[in-house]
Order: C-alpha cells, then sequence, then structure tokens
C-alpha cells in the first residue's frame, strides 16, 4: 500500500486539493491517501470555505508520496513558517515529493528544488526565478519528472502528474483505466507547452478535432501534415495555425507524441519486436522509434519495457 500524503497550507485551492484523492483514490487496493495541516488545526482556502483535516505533520513522515497543492505563496515571503519548514524537513528521506501549479513555490523556498528542473504556472514563472534563480524553471511544460520530486503547472496538469505518477507505478493500463473513471485524457506528455495565452477557435466548425481522431485510427500510416490539413480542408498554412491554438503544438510534434505514446503502450502490453511496434505506429523504422523514445522519455525500448514489465507485474 503507498500512501499519498496531501499537506492543505493557508489557503489552499480546495479543487487541486481534492485532486490526488480523486486521482490515487480510484486504486483503492495501492493508494492510501490522508490530508494533513502542519498543526492538525482548520485551515483556510482561497474560496469561502475552510477544511477540516484528521491528520497533523506526524503524516509526512510516514508518506511514500507528499503532494503540495497551491496555497497563499505569500507565506514564502521572506522565509517559509518555522511550523511550515518543519513539516517538510518530517518528510521522511526517499519518499516523493510532488507540487501542483504554485505549490512549487513552497517547494523552492524550503530549498527543495536547488539545482533541479521545475515548473509552475506560467503567469508566475517571473516572479518565481526572481525569487529562486537557483531552480532551473521551465515555463514551457506542464509538469517535470524529476524522479524523487515532481513538479507541475495549472490546475489541469495537476490531473496529468498524478496519472503520470499512476503510470509510472503500474503501467498504462492502470492509469488509463482510473482517466477514464475520472473522464480525463489518459495521457499529456509533460513536456507538451502549457496553453499560454492561446486563442480559442471562434466556430466549433474550425475545430481540427475531428481530424485529430482521424489520426489516431491511422497512426499506422505514413501521414502528413499536408494529409491532415487536406482531410481538414483547410490551407496548411491556417490548419497548422488552428491546430497549435487548439493543442498547444504543431501538428508535426502532435504526431510524433502520439505514435510515441502508442508505442509505449505496446511496450507495456506486448511482446512485439521493436521494429515491428514502429512499424505498426507509423515510424519508419526500428531506429526512428528508438531515437524519438529516447528523445522523449530518456531510455531505449528495451529498458522502457522492462521498467513497465515490472509495474505491471509481468
Amino acid at each position: 500500500m503507498h500512501r499519498v500524503v496531501v499537506l492543505a497550507l493557508p489557503g489552499v485551492y480546495p479543487f487541486e486539493l481534492g485532486m490526488p484523492g480523486r486521482i490515487f483514490g480510484c486504486l483503492p487496493a495501492h493508494y492510501e491517501v490522508r490530508t494533513c495541516t502542519v498543526d492538525g488545526r482548520v485551515v483556510t482556502t482561497n474560496l469561502d470555505v475552510t477544511v477540516t483535516v484528521e491528520h497533523g505533520p506526524e503524516a509526512l513522515a510516514t508518506a511514500d508520496t507528499v503532494v503540495v497543492p497551491p496555497c497563499d505563496t505569500s507565506l514564502a515571503d521572506g522565509g517559509l513558517p518555522r511550523p511550515v519548514a518543519a513539516a517538510l524537513a518530517g518528510i521522511r528521506p526517499g519518499a516523493r515529493v510532488v507540487s501542483i501549479c504554485t505549490g512549487a513555490v513552497i517547494l523552492a523556498a524550503a530549498g527543495l528544488l536547488d539545482g533541479r528542473p521545475a515548473t509552475t504556472h506560467w503567469m508566475q514563472t517571473d516572479a518565481f526565478r526572481r525569487r529562486f534563480p537557483a531552480v532551473r524553471l521551465d515555463q514551457d511544460v506542464l509538469f517535470v519528472d524529476d524522479g524523487d520530486v515532481l513538479t507541475s503547472a495549472g490546475a489541469a496538469s495537476g490531473v496529468d502528474v498524478c496519472l503520470h505518477l499512476v503510470r509510472r507505478d503500474h503501467g498504462s493500463a492502470v492509469a488509463n483505466q482510473v482517466a477514464r473513471a475520472c473522464v480525463v485524457p489518459p495521457w499529456r506528455d509533460g513536456g507538451q507547452a502549457q496553453f499560454i495565452d492561446q486563442p480559442v477557435p471562434s466556430a466549433p466548425a474550425s475545430s481540427t478535432s475531428a481530424t485529430r481522431q482521424w489520426a489516431l485510427e491511422r497512426l499506422h500510416l505514413p501521414l502528413t501534415q499536408s494529409d491532415l490539413a487536406t482531410h481538414a480542408r483547410m490551407s496548411l498554412r491556417t490548419f497548422a495555425r488552428r491546430f497549435r491554438d487548439e493543442s498547444g503544438v504543431s501538428p508535426g510534434r502532435w504526431l510524433i507524441q502520439q505514435r510515441v505514446q502508442r508505442a509505449r503502450e505496446l511496450l507495456e502490453s506486448s511482446d512485439l519486436p521493436v521494429d515491428k511496434i514502429a512499424e505498426q505506429v507509423g515510424f519508419a523504422t526500428g531506429t526512428s522509434l528508438r531515437q524519438h523514445l529516447r528523445a522523449t522519455i530518456g531510455v531505449s525500448p528495451l529498458t522502457y519495457r522492462r521498467t513497465f514489465a515490472r509495474a505491471n507485474g509481468n
């Protein structure tokens, strides 16, 4: 049983506070989720409600994963209050620590992000860089997995990082099951761009969603951006612009992401040779698949397969 402890700090955002319980709570045979405060008392939120918890800071010492949702980041002005710093210092060695949105400010103020890659909500990045220059901040991604410390951007990316951890722990089949239960996308690459001031298409008829679904059903084919634009009945230039507006990435980048994702699923769930998987997902050769997988997650197909075979109990 993997224990997830969510730390509710003053001014906590209720939506993100409940997010780990919603995701990990779908798997009660694998995860136990607890919520704590630094003193075991009622905590205010950023809304007109308060939260009563059953646990104090001692829960953090028992956690396998600690999640810090966004809160009143002015807590960190001039350094963390002693109770907050003491609570974070009580996290046992080896536990994973995860921030959602501006929860990264709390981790940074505690020194947990020094020298590490990290992200936070894009609207906070300028102030974050000024306050925490030792952190290698990347404002252009949804989440950063740095092993035992993970940070995520805005609210929805908190769902992404929680599903990513389920996937890391138990494989894509289980993560997809949780995603379906929560009615959310099963996987968005952490390196996908945050949606930063992106314009919204003015009419549903201009959406490229039907073309994306069409492409997902034909990933084994050598699809090009021109093929996608033709299906959408748009010029290549118009299609590329609208596609990026809706998805945050270019059509070519999106195709690679979907092919890598399909390849990951096949590596986890089948014994197909790498070259055969490459063929089924639309990469020209096994070498091409190896290059894209390594560029995306930093490992070879065989290493990835061995890792998730263990996660799936194979």
